[in-house]
């Protein structure tokens, strides 16, 4: 078997260089094979562009023993010479156990001081989470998947494999920890990975993965250049009173890229927003015929007034 380490290593390699000297970077580690890999690589490299390294590990304290795998964490990170910080979080169920376990992990992410959160994301997550966007019957951003760069977010290991990331774990020595949450069929996430993937891997043949990353850079552009066209709308907008016919005249992606940003403007909560939402909001704008006014997350109400959309929040 060849070594992974070169592969690793040249991964996080582009990412580190767009960084100055002296900035300090965190690496996310969850104990898992991928976060391992990359807090190594990372380890490996950060140190010959004068950047400062660090590694922190999110307990969300849902399993019992939960600060002993943090610990852990902490001990493997010690070996290949990083510090790390456990931060314990509360997770709010308010919108299932794993989408309520990523807000919490990313508001605590988002409160480091740093100038780049390194995640361990790989090419296999990537492939899973344009699947799980094409059976939510996701628009073109969500079935563009992760991003390799999102504000202080980077994802250096999205055309790294799972298996490359295990196989480098058992060459350093580090010994990766098996979330039970990773096998547990509740979530959707891990029926695509050990049932929907094998399956469509065995029927049409291999290369589905590769082929739904392949998708998702391409329609990665799209978004980008569909998002690019919007904000240029948007600047001449008043997002609370927009004018129906102007909306209408507008490519659809681009007026539901508009209908979107107006409803969170006016204070829905973040990603609360479905196509539903989006639908009902169309229907005023292109199906006029006297409806009432919808009412979306957040309190937002949106009616039609003498041709335009007024948008308004109701406080409780």
């Amino acid at each position: 078997m060849s070594s992974q380490l070169p592969a690793i290593r040249s991964a996080v390699r582009p990412f580190l260089e767009k960084l100055e000297a002296g900035d300090r970077i965190v690496v996310a580690v969850s104990g898992g094979a991928d976060s391992l890999a990359l807090a190594y690589a990372l380890s490996k490299e950060a140190s010959k562009l004068a950047l400062q390294l660090s590694a922190v590990t999110i307990d969300h304290q849902l399993q019992d023993g939960s600060n002993k795998q943090a610990e852990l964490v902490v001990e493997q990170m010690k070996s290949i010479g990083l510090d790390c910080a456990i931060k314990k979080v509360k997770v709010e169920i308010t919108e299932g156990l794993e989408a309520s376990a990523r807000k919490a992990r990313y508001e605590a992410f988002d409160s480091l001081d740093t100038e780049a959160i390194f995640l361990g994301h790989t090419h296999n997550d990537q492939a899973e989470t344009v699947l799980l966007g094409l059976s939510r019957g996701s628009g073109t951003r969500s079935l563009s998947g992760m991003a390799e760069v999102n504000g202080k977010y980077i994802r250096a290991f999205l055309n790294i494999t799972r298996e490359q990331t295990e196989d480098a774990c058992k060459e350093i020595g580090l010994i990766p920890w098996n979330d039970p949450h990773n096998k547990d069929s509740q979530f959707a996430r891990v029926r695509v990975r050990t049932e929907a993937l094998p399956t469509l891997e065995k029927t049409i043949g291999p290369g589905i993965s590769d082929a739904l990353v392949r998708s998702a850079a391409l329609l990665r552009d799209d978004a980008d250049a569909l998002d690019q066209w919007a904000e240029q709308e948007i600047l001449g907008l008043s997002l609370d009173d927009l004018d129906c016919a102007y909306l209408a005249g507008l490519p659809r992606a681009i007026r539901s890229r508009i209908i979107r940003r107006a409803i969170y403007a006016c204070g829905a909560p973040s990603g609360s927003v479905t196509s539903e939402h989006v639908a009902a909001i169309e229907a005023l704008i292109c199906a006029w015929n006297g409806q009432g006014p919808a009412h979306l997350p957040g309190g937002v109400k949106v009616e039609r007034f003498s041709g335009r959309l007024s948008l308004s929040r109701h406080q409780p």
